[in-house]
């Protein structure tokens, strides 16, 4: 089901004890297309093992990053990714900045 909906992406999915998803990180060619966590399960390192393993296994190295969204560009920071560039429009060409990140290897 979830490839109808996500057909060119690769979804690595955590689950908690009751096999409930609690996050998943979507992969493409390189790419970290997403990456969304439940918010009751924030901060509890969900985060950084999906984007650990991607990195690690998948050699996911870039990621799109919205310029209002500093959590998100933080925490990819703090994962070792760095600003690389900047786009003043995002993928539909709405003027929402887009921050370019690369995993430092």
């Amino acid at each position: 089901m979830l490839s109808d909906f996500f057909p060119v992406v690769s979804l690595q999915c955590a689950k908690d004890n009751q096999e409930k998803i609690t996050g998943f990180i979507g992969l493409g060619e390189g790419n970290i297309d997403m990456l969304f966590i439940a918010p009751e399960h924030r901060g509890l390192g969900i985060g950084s093992m999906l984007l650990s393993h991607a990195v690690t296994h998948h050699q996911a190295s870039k990621v799109d990053v919205n310029e209002q969204n500093t959590q998100a560009i933080r925490f990819y920071e703090r994962m070792g990714f760095k600003i690389i560039s900047r786009s003043e429009l995002d993928g539909m060409d709405k003027p929402f900045p887009i921050l370019h990140m690369q995993h430092r290897n």
